[in-house]
């Protein structure tokens, strides 16, 4: 007779099991509704009212599908996407897919720190761009001092900052069934703006920064629990974890989803209503919405954009540290200390410092912003080739290749991107 023997539960885990399933997924997802996306969102919102909410219904089983791609990739293979590229596709890919990410995130990194000071100074007054910076040196010391196991807890509770945009919806009025019949049946706007807007609202939920942050996610949480290896080492591990991730990623992208949605209806309802169709700013979207929708929804509002910015630029700065980690072979580790991770770290400060210098500089970080959402929908593209192609391919996977329903859902939400992509470049050149 067999007896399969498990450690005891920790008391924690035995009180809140359902919360210990939540990491990486529900962090990936939140910090997707960034400063960054609240003024993609607001901006669709404004600019096409309830007629753009379908979106949010397409975007959450594409993204849960893409996402659970990306995780299963970390925690079987140990690895994170920089790496997996760089033992099995050739540097020029590599590179070319790292260089990318680090350029949009750059510009993600100061449109973020830019919207966090205006929410500031919307909020108490003052100057904002030391409200910038103030915020900006806050975020690097959470990332290089705080050890991960204490630093994801922190970032668990950040994303609690998302149910501000939850309570604007009911500070302001709605017309359910109208917006419950535009959702399923929308007007559709054959226009070159709309086909635009759909790419980068595509682009800001489905983003390359949110592949290698939750790929390395899995890995960080893999090196976190002691006596723990790659799946591909230890497959009878692989019914629990890929349960968990499964859970996390579900629970995770449908939080994310469904902010977005409100966000994209407090615009609509609001803004759009009232003939305010371009936001270009989150804080811009805020202050809007002060005469309209009343104080309470303002400072909701407001006191989102900071929240969720904190979360956000760990995983924007993060993310482009892993993949320069994985593409150069450094160390990388937000558990390891800084010593021990110097280049790791090293980009993690450079890239929150150019953003932040990118903020005070002539170029309009917030125009940058809404194309650098399209160029992220572009990008995400080949991105999502190349990570099928790896979660196909026993190199990689060894026996937990994806299968199924996850490798179909994955490959649709590659050809839907791409298909949004021509679109907009089609009608772009027609009109």
């Amino acid at each position: 007779m067999t007896t399969n023997i498990e450690p005891p539960a920790t008391p924690e885990e035995s009180a809140n099991p359902w919360l210990e399933k939540l990491g990486p997924g529900l962090v990936t997802g939140a910090a997707d509704d960034d400063p960054s996306g609240i003024a993609t969102y607001s901006q669709a919102g404004a600019a096409f009212g309830y007629n753009i909410l379908w979106t949010v219904l397409l975007t959450y089983p594409l993204m849960v599908a893409i996402q659970l791609v990306s995780a299963r990739i970390g925690r079987v293979s140990g690895h994170g996407l920089a790496t997996n590229l760089r033992q099995h596709y050739p540097v020029s890919i590599l590179y070319s897919a790292v260089t990318l990410l680090l350029v949009a995130n750059t510009i993600n990194i100061a449109a973020d720190l830019t919207a966090m000071g205006a929410a500031v100074n919307l909020l108490v007054g003052g100057p904002a761009h030391l409200y910038t910076v103030a915020l900006a040196a806050l975020s690097l010391v959470l990332q290089v001092f705080v050890p991960y196991k204490r630093y994801v807890r922190v970032l668990k509770w950040l994303t609690l900052a998302l149910l501000a945009y939850v309570g604007v919806v009911f500070a302001v009025k709605i017309p359910w069934t109208t917006v419950a019949f535009r959702t399923v049946l929308p007007h559709m706007s054959w226009s070159g703006n709309y086909a635009t807007t759909i790419v980068a609202v595509f682009g800001t939920t489905i983003s390359p920064y949110l592949f290698f942050w939750q790929a390395s996610q899995e890995v960080e949480e893999l090196r976190a629990a002691p006596g723990e290896v790659a799946l591909k080492k230890a497959p009878m591990e692989a019914p629990r974890q890929l349960e968990r991730i499964g859970v996390d990623t579900w629970i995770g992208m449908g939080f994310s989803n469904l902010i977005a949605f409100f966000i994209l209806l407090t615009a609509a309802a609001t803004l759009h209503v009232h003939g305010v169709t371009d936001i270009q700013t989150s804080a811009q979207a805020a202050s809007a919405l002060k005469p309209i929708a009343g104080k309470f929804a303002f400072l909701l509002f407001s006191v989102g954009i900071i929240g969720t910015g904190l979360l956000a630029l760990p995983v924007l700065a993060g993310s482009a540290a892993y993949a320069m980690s994985g593409a150069f072979r450094w160390n990388n580790s937000l558990e390891l200390e800084p010593r021990l991770a110097k280049r790791f770290y090293a980009i993690i400060v450079i890239a929150t410092m150019a953003g932040l210098a990118l903020g005070f500089t002539s170029l309009d970080p917030i125009k940058a912003l809404y194309w650098s959402a399209v160029i992220n929908g572009i990008t995400s593209v080949p991105i999502m080739v190349l990570m099928m192609k790896m979660a196909s391919h026993p190199r990689v996977m060894g026996e937990f290749c994806i299968r199924g329903s996850l490798r179909m859902t994955g490959w649709l939400a590659t050809v839907v991107m791409g298909v949004a992509v021509v679109a907009m470049f089609a009608i772009a050149a027609i009109t």
